[in-house]
């Protein structure tokens, strides 16, 4: 079984939301990491030195690839990550190997068997 790492930047009011969607497209379970904040061609507006921008939150998936593309159109639409600049980005990255997730094969597999 090959796997991908879908590795989410999205507004930390999404983070719910996100991860509930992925769940039903596919995903076993998340990772967060709470008060990421990135910048990205438009430089942000400060008050004071402050910034203006709302919180992110960065999610790590594991994933099997043949529900990766899935998941991730999934996670797009519900984050509304293309609706405007700013809302955030999610990447997919191929897993050369991992461990601690054999609990979840015997799962995938009768998931994926039902996809293909």
């Amino acid at each position: 079984m090959h796997f991908k790492l879908l590795v989410v930047f999205v507004e930390d009011s999404k983070t719910d939301a996100v991860m509930k969607a992925a769940r039903e497209a596919g995903a076993t379970g998340a990772t967060v990491i709470n008060n990421a904040r990135g910048e990205g061609v438009n430089k942000t507006k400060t008050f004071f030195g402050l910034t203006l921008e709302t919180q992110r939150d960065v999610v790590l998936f594991i994933v099997e690839e043949h529900l990766s593309r899935k998941i991730l159109e999934t996670i797009s639409e519900v984050a509304e990550l293309d609706e405007q600049p700013g809302r955030g980005m999610a990447i997919q990255i191929d897993v050369e190997d991992a461990v601690g997730i054999s609990h979840q094969v015997a799962t995938l597999a009768n998931i994926v068997e039902d996809e293909l």
